[in-house]
């Protein structure tokens, strides 16, 4: 079985992909389980924020490397000790080619972290995302 993990802000979208087509499937098929989790639920203040000023000044917000580290390792387990390959998506990264796909569907679990905002604190990256 398949693990899918994904870490957004809005985890109310993948309502649908859990219901139609081919990940639909899958899921009644009992080949995968998809989960998306809030990641405003690993935030610290009362306003739930997962955004800030880019750390060194800069044009725009970023997203907060503590809310992020804080869900992957939780999600996805302490780096060293990981039960998941952890994904940034983002359009800085590397294309998504079928290729890709085909790597990554042989991975048992992978925890899918969705960027926002002008992008993520690179401090997150550097501590969270494999």
């Amino acid at each position: 079985m398949k693990r899918v993990d994904v870490i957004t802000i809005f985890p109310e979208l993948f309502a649908p992909f859990r219901e139609a087509g081919v990940l639909g499937q899958a899921i009644a098929r009992g080949e995968l389980i998809l989960e998306a989790h809030d990641l405003r639920n690993w935030t610290k203040d009362k306003h739930r924020s997962v955004d800030d000023i880019p750390y060194g000044g800069g044009p725009g917000m970023v997203m907060r490397p503590e809310p992020i580290v804080d869900a992957v390792e939780v999600v996805a387990g302490v780096k060293g000790a990981r039960a998941a390959r952890v994904l940034l998506m983002s359009p800085q990264g590397e294309r998504f080619t079928q290729e890709k796909a085909k790597e990554l569907a042989r991975e048992s679990h992978l925890a899918i972290v969705c960027g926002r905002y002008e992008g993520v604190d690179q401090r997150a990256i550097e501590v969270a995302i494999d």
